[in-house]
């Protein structure tokens, strides 16, 4: 027994050692990230190509630290995909080239895109109106995915490998949808789902073992509108008809380069050494070596500025990330994210504010808080929405009541509705583990949020109550933001999901536009369209990434559910994190997933 105690002291003092030196570790990397990013400025080529290497940078909401970035991932011998770079930050960089004399075309590699969808929609626009100025834009592709080609269409030219293995992966686009249901009562988990919404999904992945018809209506809907944003998109810009694209898809095809030839979504086949001497051609030199290429992250250091000068400040308040309760930083906290709107509101230099949503939503108490501030907000200065990759649920709530509201076409939104999840693990326990769990309480009801017992219908009616209350509130809350009547949104409500497209069409967004459009609506709000005389600031100030390795260290401390990851109890842990232990989280306006496209 001593032997078996001093192996287990043993262990876990290694265990403390390993942990110190992977900390120290850490710093030790986080400290060279620092001097390399204290360097000196970029240096420009006097004439030369930008390069837009996806594969090297990360498209982020706001930019400055890597949001997406994991500080512990660096012990795990992991790290960042690529240089962050805000949305705002490159589409600005692609309109100073436009101009920039400098700049002789841009050459875009898509494949590897760190980007969501709706921010590559923007980064496709962007490079459209690049196009306008007369220059040129020319891709090169390998082994395209959809959501590469997608980018690629924008160019004037698209070129592809030659090589033997060079393939298109280009198969349209589509999510999955996992569901726990059977086992966790495989399990003996019974997970209790109080909901108000037919469509409302996001616990029923925990009750079911297939999604409801109602679920798979809208998951079908949305993935169409998606796609028919990009096919139309690609055809426009390959001269192909309405319809071409899914024709080529759904009958396989595109097998290899020469069909991305026949069928006109390429312009040439060629090697690397073909494609080098197209590029030096095309950049008026007499050979390769002497063509400069300008790395795209090096452009934006270089090229994009704030105008200190500026008297008047464009504030964008970048809500991004799962709405929660607290005063953390990493995600969209109630208490933190409403003290920075204050904070916007009481400095006289802003005088129009754009309110950036990518969030699925959470909290509805983190939700009313932000929503109140933003509503205090605009009692004094104009405030325009702009969607990005999700701005529903939770983030539909804080939002919707702002003076327009623009979106992506693939912008997921809406899901105006309400849920609140309790597990009971009781069963479990006893059955599967052989644990026994006594509850002594002082109430009748003192056990009904242990996770140790069944809702009996009392409580459960109790929990509906709630929701039916929340509900209300957000019919309410939307109707106001949106001149309808709450019979009117709660048409379109029930916790559906609408994309962009056809959110325009029932009158939750006001336009399609992108973050740029946004704020040059904010600039004219304020009372000057040029935007050359504002300041644009984001808000909040990104976190370095000390910060961040900090917070997410006191931060793991709280979750000590992550231990049944990558285990058979996973959707029991996930199920926990839904609910929520806090009883502020207890009531929840998320989305139930989210989309991904391959780059």
């Amino acid at each position: 027994m001593k032997e078996f105690a001093k192996m287990v002291c043993a262990v876990i003092c290694g265990l403390i050692i390993m942990s110190f030196l992977g900390f120290f570790m850490f710093v030790g990397c986080v400290g060279s990230m620092a001097l390399a990013g204290s360097g000196s400025e970029p240096v420009m080529p006097r004439s030369g190509v930008l390069k837009m290497d996806m594969s090297t940078i990360a498209i982020s909401e706001q930019g400055g630290s890597d949001l997406s970035f994991d500080p512990t991932s660096l012990l795990l011998g992991g790290g960042s995909m690529g240089t962050p770079v805000g949305l705002w930050d490159a589409v600005q960089a692609i309109n100073k080239a436009a101009a920039d004399p400098a700049v002789k075309f841009i050459y875009l590699k898509p494949e590897g895109a760190a980007a969501g969808i709706a921010q590559m929609e923007e980064l496709r626009q962007a490079l459209l109106n690049f196009r306008q100025s007369g220059k040129a834009v020319i891709a090169w592709l390998e082994s395209p995915s959809t959501g590469s080609y997608y980018l690629a269409s924008a160019a004037d030219k698209v070129y592809m490998s030659a090589n033997a293995g060079a393939s298109p992966m280009i198969t349209g686009i589509g999510t999955q949808l996992i569901y726990f249901g059977d086992l966790l009562k495989e399990l003996g988990v019974n997970v209790q789902l109080i909901r108000h919404g037919k469509y409302k999904s996001a616990g029923e992945v925990y009750i079911k073992g297939e999604p409801s018809p109602e679920n798979l209506e809208q998951n079908q809907a949305m993935i169409n509108s998606i796609w028919n944003a990009f096919a139309s998109d690609i055809e426009k810009s390959r001269d192909l008809p309405e319809g071409r694209l899914s024709e080529l898809i759904d009958g396989l095809k595109l097998v290899n380069a020469q069909d991305m030839v026949d069928n006109g979504l390429v312009d040439e086949l060629m090697t690397r050494s073909q494609l080098q001497d197209k590029i030096t051609t095309l950049a008026v030199v007499d050979k390769f070596d002497d063509v400069k290429m300008i790395p795209f992250s090096d452009y934006v250091t270089a090229k994009v500025k704030p105008n200190t000068k500026a008297k008047k400040k464009i504030a964008v308040i970048y809500a991004e990330g799962e709405i929660i309760e607290g005063n953390g930083k990493q995600q969209v906290s109630g208490d933190y994210f409403a003290s920075q709107i204050a904070k916007v509101r009481k400095d006289d230099k802003v005088k129009a504010v754009v309110f950036r949503v990518a969030s699925p939503g959470g909290s509805v108490l983190a939700s009313d808080k932000i929503k109140t501030e933003i509503d205090l907000l605009r009692a004094e200065k104009p405030v325009i929405a702009s969607y990005g990759e999700y701005a529903a649920s939770g983030g539909y709530w804080i939002s919707n009541s702002c003076d327009r509201i623009y979106a992506d076409r693939t912008t997921l939104t809406g899901s105006i509705g309400v849920f609140s999840m309790i597990p009971d693990i009781s069963k479990t326990l006893k059955e599967k583990l052989k644990v026994g769990v006594y509850t002594v309480g002082s109430s009748k009801h003192s056990a009904m949020m242990s996770l140790m017992a069944p809702l009996d219908k009392e409580e459960e009616a109790y929990m509906q109550a709630s929701i039916e209350q929340i509900y209300d509130a957000f019919l309410n809350n939307v109707a106001e933001g949106r001149d309808m009547t709450p019979g009117q949104v709660d048409d379109i409500a029930q916790g559906r999901v609408w994309t962009g497209s056809d959110a325009l069409g029932i009158g939750l967004v006001d336009e399609i536009g992108t973050l740029e459009d946004a704020i040059k609506f904010a600039a004219q709000a304020g009372g000057e369209t040029d935007l050359t005389q504002w300041q644009i600031v984001g808000y909040p100030k990104p976190q370095s990434p000390m910060e961040m390795l900090l917070e997410q260290f006191g931060a793991s401390l709280e979750k000590d559910n992550d231990v049944l990851a990558g285990t058979v109890f996973a959707p029991v842990g996930q199920a926990y994190k839904d609910w929520s232990i806090t009883t502020s989280d207890r009531f929840m306006a998320r989305m139930p997933y989210e989309i991904i496209i391959g780059f």
